[in-house]
């Protein structure tokens, strides 16, 4: 698969800045001035070649790998910019009221606690399949009724340098908590909560998940020191 964050050469994105803006493009319409035929051949060769640039009665268009590209692309400029992630976030309690968590094993906020989640995958039917799947993911192979109760993001800064942005849907399930779930997933009592280093937004969002409207859209913003 072509690295989308890696289209560097100036003759190339010339190329696909001009179908950005153009159904379909003549092979003259994209060669930018100056610049030799050979060269510029060689570049669109490669563009065809990765599946950016496709050949069409009349033209040149974007191909499909091209089409991810663009709708990722600050047209201005032509850099692919940072998106926010885009995840599912289960708060799952057991008959206790003891909620299920887990510490990170990795950057960022390695060994802090959060609850389990995962990025959403282009070919998820649905938010609700996409949380299912990150059940048998992250906790195995168990059916638990989930409701999609709200939505976060959450942006965590440092020194005022946007260091992550998530836009998490919210999902809430319960179990009867005798399944032996994974060593590194625990049960944390409410009330010890507050003990817990969690990882930014996550006691908020368990409070608003627990004691909430009927749906909720919270904004979380938290500057992160060392």
């Amino acid at each position: 698969m072509i690295d989308l964050d890696r289209i560097r050469h100036h003759i190339e994105r010339h190329i696909l800045g001009v179908l950005i803006y153009q159904k379909t493009a003549r092979f003259r319409d994209m060669r930018p001035p100056r610049v030799d035929t050979n060269l510029y051949s060689y570049h669109l060769t490669k563009l065809l070649k990765s599946g950016l640039v496709k050949k069409i009665d009349g033209g040149y268009t974007l191909d499909t790998a091209g089409l991810l590209y663009v709708d990722r692309l600050n047209a201005e400029k032509l850099f692919v910019r940072v998106q926010p992630k885009i995840i599912t976030m289960l708060v799952i309690q057991n008959g206790y009221g003891d909620v299920l968590m887990y510490k990170k094993r990795r950057q960022p906020f390695i060994e802090r606690w959060t609850l389990p989640f995962g990025k959403l995958h282009s070919d998820d039917a649905s938010i609700a399949d996409a949380a299912q799947r990150e059940v048998k993911e992250k906790i195995g192979d168990y059916t638990i009724d989930l409701k999609h109760v709200g939505d976060s993001y959450i942006r965590v800064r440092s020194d005022q340098t946007v260091i992550t942005s998530t836009l998490a849907h919210v999902f809430y399930g319960q179990t009867d908590g005798e399944q032996a779930f994974p060593e590194h997933i625990h049960w944390i009592k409410l009330r010890e909560l507050e003990n817990y280093d969690t990882a930014p937004g996550i006691k908020e969002i368990i409070a608003r998940t627990l004691f909430r409207d009927p749906s909720f859209i919270e904004e979380y913003d938290v500057e992160w020191g060392p």
